[in-house]
């Protein structure tokens, strides 16, 4: 999926994880409706990231691989890849998103 620069601190509690959705380890998020993945960044992230101060998006017509880095959050704590919604991407390996956490195993991730 996406690289980050660090880990984000796993010791906010009160975040939402949406059952419908695909979590990366780097706390990524991802919605697939048909060949079509919408991605941002979880509620945990944002918290952790807080005041957000610039986003940067993947160029319309880019084709990414996953674990390549395709987009720039920044916020007053950290410049981080990466949260609402921000891009949508045309998949052309959908079997690449068995690689992606369910809501339960991000839940575990993040903590309770």
């Amino acid at each position: 999926m996406i690289s980050t620069y660090r880990r984000i601190n796993s010791s906010t509690t009160s975040s939402k994880v949406p059952s419908d959705l695909k979590y990366a380890q780097s706390h990524e998020w991802v919605r697939v409706s048909g060949d079509v993945a919408t991605v941002g960044i979880t509620d945990h992230a944002q918290h952790e990231l807080t005041d957000i101060v610039f986003v940067e998006l993947p160029a319309v017509g880019r084709k990414v691989k996953a674990g390549e880095a395709c987009a720039v959050v920044e916020s007053v704590k950290t410049a981080r890849y990466g949260a609402g919604w921000f891009y949508q991407i045309k998949l052309s390996q959908p079997t690449e998103l068995s690689g992606l956490l369910g809501p339960t195993e991000y839940s575990s991730q993040i903590g309770p």
